[in-house]
C-alpha cells in the first residue's frame, strides 16, 4: 500500500524543507514503515565506476552498518550501492530506498518483502505517480534527496567531475555531515 505524505504533514521530513525550502517535494510516495524518517540516516553514495579497493571498502562500510544497526537510505542503484544493499538486508537494521522513479507500478522484488513485513524497510519516492522509468537526470534528482534526507552522507568512491562529486558539493553546501574514502 502506498502512503502519501503532504508537504503540510507532521510526517513529512524536516530537513527537505530545510535544505530545499519552497522547492522541497510537495508530496512523497511511501511504502513501509514511515517511522523510518524519524531516525537518523547514513546516505551511501558511490559513482558507477570504482577501483576495487574502494569496493572492498564499501562492503566492509555496509556490513558494519548492519552490524551496529545503523539506518542507511540510498537510492542502491550502482553496482557497489545494489551489494552493499544486499549485505543490509541480511541484518535486521533499517534501510530506506528511493528509486529514481515513481512507485505506481513498482514491482517489489522478494529480497525486499521480507524487510517490508518486518517494518525494517521503506521505500520513497518524490517522483510524479507518470515517471515510471529512471533516468539520468531522475537518478541525479534522487540523489539530491537522498542526500537532503541524509544527517551523513557517505561517499565511497567520487569520480571527478562526475555526478558524485556535484552530489558531495551540495552537501557541503548545505552544511551537511560528510565523509568519503580517498
Amino acid at each position: 500500500m502506498i502512503h502519501e505524505i503532504q508537504k503540510s504533514d507532521s510526517e513529512y521530513p524536516a530537513g527537505l524543507i530545510a535544505r530545499f525550502g519552497d522547492c522541497a517535494p510537495g508530496k512523497l510516495n511511501a511504502i513501509g514503515d514511515l517511522n523510518l524518517l524519524d531516525l537518523p540516516m547514513t546516505a551511501i553514495f558511490c559513482s558507477t565506476r570504482c577501483p576495487g579497493d574502494a569496493i572492498l571498502r564499501a562492503y566492509d562500510r555496509a556490513a558494519k552498518w548492519r552490524d551496529e544497526g545503523r539506518c542507511v537510505i540510498s537510492g542502491f542503484h550502482s553496482p557497489v550501492e545494489k551489494e552493499c544493499l544486499r549485505i543490509l538486508l541480511r541484518g535486521n537494521q533499517p534501510i530506506i530506498i528511493c528509486p529514481a522513479r515513481s512507485l505506481i507500478k513498482m514491482r517489489i522484488p522478494t529480497e525486499l518483502k521480507r524487510a517490508l513485513a518486518g517494518n525494517r524497510l521503506l521505500i520513497l519516492s518524490f517522483f510524479s505517480d507518470k515517471a515510471h522509468r529512471a533516468t539520468a537526470e531522475s537518478a541525479q534528482r534522487r540523489n539530491e534527496f537522498v542526500a537532503a534526507l541524509a544527517d551523513e552522507n557517505w561517499f565511497a568512491h567520487i569520480s571527478p567531475g562526475g555526478q558524485m562529486e556535484r552530489i558531495a558539493l551540495q552537501v557541503e553546501k548545505w552544511g551537511s555531515r560528510l565523509s568519503h574514502e580517498l
